[in-house]
């Protein structure tokens, strides 16, 4: 009898530990990361690598491994930039180039969402239009750029025209792809519940769909980024203002290697900022909220 109550107080005693580690793994933990291990973690490793890219540049300068006219010192970029922001047009050059961008983007994401919604639902839409929109996505942006000025003249108008010819396919087909990868089986219950329709759409696939769509947007934005350089550089004039594309242009016209370097490095950082300040916490968020991320 006394081996029987000791054989169930252990087994009691067994489960509540299994509880106790269940609930520890189920638990999220919300200390707050120290200062010093953020900067080692986040802030040195890129301050590292830029700082190396430096040296070897200017390794490369001391060495002389090709004309001057050819490769500028860093010191010399570093001139633009200075010359560029006692003159006040740094800010307006990456204005110009951020707003239309931007703007761009936000006209492609209305239209793309629910184009891609319509492909991936409609089974004629998407036999009719699906091949047409990989066909786009993988044609260069640049190619639209001389239609685009003959069709709609030296006008911002003819910018956002290549930013939505380049941008929507790709917004569209990572929506499609992430409708492709919902599980029937979500798909019947939000019938089940009566979530048909568009509350369907609001409730079961979109959220569903959300890793691919995420996935389609970051492509999209890359998509309109690189469609807008291309139109600043070949549609230049002056009533489009100077972009980081036309300050690209400028410095290829006037042989100034310096001013060509400042908009490459400007074009970098934009993208760069872009996708650590919108679409990185963007991304973990879609992680922490599927369980796939513990936030610290």
């Amino acid at each position: 009898m006394a081996s029987t109550e000791t054989t169930a107080k252990d087994a009691a005693q067994d489960l509540a530990g299994l509880e106790a580690g269940l609930d520890a793994l189920d638990a999220v933990r919300v200390s707050r990361t120290p200062v010093r291990q953020v900067l080692v973690r986040k802030v040195l490793p890129p301050v590292v690598a830029v700082a190396l890219v430096l040296v070897v540049w200017q390794i490369l300068i001391w060495a002389k491994v090709t004309d001057d006219y050819k490769l500028p010192s860093p010191s010399q970029v570093w001139d633009e930039v200075t010359n560029a922001w006692a003159q006040g047009t740094l800010l307006d050059y990456i204005w110009t180039s951020v707003s239309r961008g931007l703007f761009g983007f936000l006209m492609a994401l209305a239209i793309g969402t629910p184009l891609g919604l319509l492909v991936a639902r409609v089974k004629v839409v998407r036999a009719a239009i699906g091949p047409v929109l990989s066909g786009l996505q993988s044609l260069p942006s640049v190619a639209w750029v001389p239609p685009a000025v003959i069709w709609l003249g030296l006008q911002p108008s003819m910018m956002y025209a290549v930013i939505l010819l380049g941008a929507v396919p790709s917004i569209a087909n990572g929506l499609v792809a992430g409708v492709d990868q919902i599980q029937p089986l979500h798909l019947r219950a939000g019938k089940t519940l009566g979530a048909t329709g568009l509350r369907g759409t609001w409730h079961i696939v979109l959220p569903a769909a959300l890793p691919g769509y995420l996935a389609g947007l970051k492509q999209g934005w890359a998509f309109s980024w690189r469609s807008l350089m291309a139109a600043e550089i070949i549609a230049s004039s002056p009533d489009l203002g100077v972009g980081l594309g036309q300050l690209l242009e400028q410095g290829r016209e006037t042989s100034s290697m310096s001013m060509v370097f400042l908009a490459i490095l400007l074009i970098l950082t934009v993208g760069i900022a872009i996708d650590l300040l919108i679409f990185s916490p963007l991304e973990r968020w879609v992680l922490r909220s599927r369980g796939l991320l513990v936030k610290n």
